[in-house]
């Protein structure tokens, strides 16, 4: 199994900044991929921005030239820089990863989530 623990949500006024991590923590052989998704009340959970083992990366339009992903392959983490933030931006922010990890017996690919971070921006 992989934990993924996230740090960093919280309140922040219209045009601040907040910067959110992600430890992934077990018997993990490999990580192809960390990201993170939101989900705002009433809608689906949706990606935010990805990052490949290679360093390739993936942002949703509406975050574009605002957020920076980023992540630290020595010590499985992974961060998004959050800058001129907006109401919209407001939403439960999850973790993903997608790695090889030790699980039930054997070493398996599997896609792990983390508990969620609460993001909230203010008018």
């Amino acid at each position: 199994q992989v934990q993924l623990v996230e740090s960093g949500g919280g309140l922040v006024q219209a045009g601040g900044t907040l910067r959110l991590a992600c430890a992934a923590s077990g018997i993990i052989l490999s990580i192809n991929a960390m990201g993170w998704y939101r989900q705002a009340p009433g809608k689906q959970r949706e990606l935010v921005a990805t990052v490949t083992e290679s360093g390739i990366t993936t942002y949703a339009d509406s975050v574009k030239g605002r957020f920076t992903i980023s992540s630290d392959s020595t010590k499985n983490t992974v961060y998004l820089q959050m800058n001129s933030m907006k109401s919209e931006d407001t939403a439960v922010y999850y973790c993903n990863t997608r790695a090889r990890a030790y699980n039930s017996g054997s070493y398996r690919t599997a896609d792990y989530w983390g508990q969620g971070t609460q993001v909230t921006v203010s008018s």
